[in-house]
């Protein structure tokens, strides 16, 4: 058979390829994005309960209502924004599948939609799948911001969508008011949607606090705001999120959604709608992970590797400049293979590739997984 690929310049995911390099080598896995630590007891055992009450069968379409008006008083409580759970959430397989509907939904062939790099890897695939054309705005080290004079002078009239994160994975840099503000005045008057990737907002950390679309009026009318219970309760393996966008928004998400995956596991969608009235079980993750963030700098205090600042997110940038001139690729691989500590290379967020010897480490893991990769990291030179 003779097969035209829709995406031939797309191989298997580098997180795929670093985990499975990992597991070869019996290397401690800082690359994937995953806790090495179980979720709450309590979580799974409202899971169990669910099962047993015979919550096995497909849920509404939309998600279960209970479940979307928890989420409703969350977002009442954090951004004092009120949404109607009818039709402004819709509960989704995880944080990509809502990216991967809401690109698909609204991206036409011709469309622009702004990319800000280094990225996510499953930004730009639909995009493609769809005709669009991406536009990359490129971030590099030390720093990671937005310069909104360079980024408004991408806009054309061919400029439909703009994809933002925050906390920004992998950078771990947190957009602050003024850089709404900046977003702000660059879609005024325009037609441009915003997806706004919101899926470590816990994770926000040295007292700051999350910026979120669903504070701005004026943004939240053209956006689609993603989430992930996966990030939040430690449950990546589950595949949960939400989209929160408004009623006119919502109506065309969930026309491709019914179609994408339907409707979600149920029995975890009941456990959710539980969990979520005791507000604890996230308020106090920003002091959880910040732990571990700093657990990690302290026992790498001696190593050669220069930490970048990370605001947010469970990832930690190291700069190795001082250490190799390799490609971050080949160090990485390097690291995995005869170092025993899988990470991320950072060029592997930029279409172009482009190298700042930089590498990404999970931290959302055990402290004794922590100090032993932090003892390894320390013998390299």
């Amino acid at each position: 058979m003779n097969i035209t690929s829709k995406l031939p310049n797309v191989g298997t995911s580098i997180f795929a390829v670093m985990s499975a390099l990992a597991t070869e080598h019996r290397a401690i896995n800082l690359s994937q994005g995953f806790p090495d630590f179980d979720c709450s007891e309590r979580l799974q055992g409202l899971v169990a309960a669910a099962m047993s009450e015979g919550w096995n069968q497909y849920a509404p379409m939309p998600g279960l209502l209970r479940l979307r008006e928890r989420i409703a008083e969350k977002i009442d409580l954090l951004y004092q924004k009120t949404v109607n759970p009818a039709d402004e959430i819709t509960i989704t397989a995880g944080g990509t599948q809502a990216i991967f509907t809401a690109i698909t939904t609204f991206i036409k062939a011709g469309d622009e939609v702004i990319v800000i790099e280094p990225a996510y890897d499953c930004y730009l695939p639909p995009i493609e799948l769809v005709g669009g054309v991406p536009v990359i705005y490129s971030m590099q080290a030390p720093d990671y911001r937005i310069d909104w004079d360079k980024m408004a002078a991408l806009v054309t009239p061919k400029t439909k969508m703009l994809m933002f994160n925050t906390p920004h994975n992998p950078t771990g840099t947190v957009w602050s008011a003024a850089d709404f503000v900046a977003l702000q005045n660059l879609v005024k008057n325009t037609n441009i949607l915003i997806i706004s990737d919101e899926v470590y907002e816990h994770l926000v950390y040295d007292n700051a606090s999350h910026e979120s679309i669903l504070s701005y009026p004026d943004l939240y009318e053209r956006s689609i705001v993603i989430y992930s219970f996966g990030k939040t309760f430690h449950t990546t393996g589950w595949k949960m999120g939400y989209c929160v966008a408004s009623p006119l928004l919502t109506a065309e998400f969930r026309k491709v959604h019914q179609f994408n995956v339907f409707s979600v596991n149920t029995p975890i969608q009941h456990a959710l709608s539980e969990f979520l009235a005791s507000p604890n079980e996230y308020l106090s993750l920003n002091n959880f992970y910040q732990a571990k963030r700093d657990f990690l700098l302290t026992a790498t205090a001696s190593s050669k590797f220069r930490p970048l600042p990370c605001a947010g997110t469970y990832f930690q940038l190291l700069d190795y400049s001082q250490i190799s001139d390799e490609s971050d690729v080949v160090f990485a691989r390097r690291l995995t293979t005869e170092i025993g500590v899988a990470v991320i290379p950072v060029s592997a967020f930029y279409s172009d590739g482009y190298d700042g010897k930089v590498v990404r480490l999970c931290f959302a893991k055990k402290e004794q997984t922590l100090l032993q990769a932090a003892e390894l990291l320390n013998t390299v030179c």
